[in-house]
């Protein structure tokens, strides 16, 4: 047996897998994720010549895994919204932005400094790279597929999908940050503060935003309303053409040096907004959510193998501590703050506050810093507290997802029976009410 024939045959395992299990594990407490890390640590265990998984030594194939599979995820939750773009109704959106993100930040990185007694350029590494949720590793905390409804989206799955599809581009300004400090040996500078705020924090984040307005603008109008037939793709129903959109709105934006996570986000809410009911953005989003899904599965497979191989080994109690404090002290804590008097109710911020899900995102994020420089801590004792993050994220929240979100929709329904909709209320009228 040779080592690519059996990596063959995994590989088709696993894209088998990642069609079939999503339908055996409906309304079960178990997250495709969380079933796909578990399989990498059995098939690690097995007695076969798998090679050696080192994401210090492979850093870049896994920064640019990663990073695919953020970019398409960040196109499908912006295809998969239907509310309208708004102050006002996206307000739980905002909270968590500006809110919980650098609350987050704040409490992880003072965590990695006075627990961990770490450098602060790399403290601030460990916050910004656990800052981003990551929803996309529970699917049943984000909003579906898209509809002809605006308002068919209960208050917590669209807080969530819209919290995790701009703040893995705002995260960059902090990896920025800490890439600085390391750069400078830990001196903060005035120059150097101001140099952040006006190209890391500004002009990349104005860029981004700029860069998804235009093509999204451009690609809004050749899909839907341009002159010539062949040139109108949303009447041929490819779906592969969201590779392209996906591809082009991140190359375009990095080329001019803005952040390519807001602009691929913004992008696909632009095109949504182009032509909201229109049955195509259901046919790149399926077709994003596809490849999106096999990436996934991969990269938690792997997740799982490195696990078992001793990936965790040079994690410390108090790396497992920060990792801990950060799901169920801080991000807790720090969403219920942010969405005190929202318009979601009293059950929905506790939810909304809990399902802090980290990912894939922080993966990308620690592999990109990574590359270029060095924090003053071994590079294996930061991916094993980020491994170890993410992985308890993965079964904390997996496990936990189903039932309570199940629970939030029956009493949804519930109430608006209750509350004379009729005994068939329609699917606005349920995610209306506020629990």
């Amino acid at each position: 047996m040779t080592t690519a024939d059996l990596l063959f045959a995994l590989l088709g395992a696993v894209a088998l897998a990642a069609a079939v299990l999503p339908r055996l594990l409906a309304r079960k407490p178990l997250s495709l994720p969380l079933v796909f890390l578990a399989l990498g640590a059995a098939v690690q265990l097995l007695p076969l010549p798998l090679p050696d998984i080192d994401p210090v030594a492979d850093g870049l194939w896994v920064e640019h895994v990663a990073e695919i599979c953020v970019v398409l995820s960040l196109m499908g939750a912006g295809l998969a919204l239907n509310r309208p773009f708004g102050r006002a109704t996206w307000q739980g959106v905002w909270r968590q932005l500006g809110i919980t993100m650098p609350l987050t930040i704040a409490a992880v990185a003072a965590l990695a400094w006075g627990l961990l007694d770490w450098p602060v350029a790399a403290a601030l590494l460990l916050a910004a790279v656990l800052a981003p949720t990551d929803p996309v590793l529970a699917s049943e905390v984000r909003v579906g597929e898209p509809t002809d409804a605006e308002h068919d989206e209960d208050e917590v799955r669209f807080t969530l999908t819209g919290e995790a599809g701009l703040n893995d581009g705002l995260a960059f300004p902090f990896v920025a940050a800490a890439t600085a400090l390391a750069a400078a040996g830990g001196q903060i500078t005035g120059g150097g503060v101001g140099h952040w705020l006006l190209v890391d924090v500004l002009y990349k984040c104005t860029a981004g935003v700029a860069a998804g307005l235009a093509v999204g603008a451009l690609l809004g109008r050749l899909f839907f309303r341009a002159r010539w037939r062949a040139m109108r793709l949303s009447e041929h129903s490819e779906g592969f053409v969201a590779l392209g959109v996906t591809f082009l709105a991140y190359g375009v934006t990095e080329l001019v040096h803005g952040y390519g996570f807001l602009a691929v986000f913004v992008t696909a809410c632009r095109i949504r907004s182009a032509e909201r009911t229109h049955g195509y953005h259901g046919v790149l989003h399926d077709f994003v959510e596809q490849i999106e899904r096999l990436l996934t599965a991969g990269l938690l497979f792997l997740a799982g193998a490195f696990v078992a191989q001793g990936g965790l080994g040079p994690l410390s109690w108090q790396g497992a501590a920060v990792g801990m404090v950060l799901l169920f002290v801080v991000r807790p804590l720090a969403g219920w703050v942010a969405q005190f008097r929202a318009a979601a109710g009293p059950r929905e911020r506790v939810v909304t506050a809990f399902f802090g899900i980290r990912g894939i995102g922080s993966l990308f994020y620690l592999a990109y810093a990574l590359d270029s420089h060095d924090f003053g801590v071994p590079p294996e004792v930061l991916w094993a507290v980020v491994t170890f993050t993410v992985v308890a994220s993965v079964v904390l929240h997996g496990v936990s997802a189903t039932p309570v979100i199940s629970r939030l929709d029956r009493l949804r329904l519930h109430r608006a029976k209750a509350n004379g909709t009729g005994p068939d209320p329609d699917d606005h009228e349920v995610a209306g009410e506020r629990l």
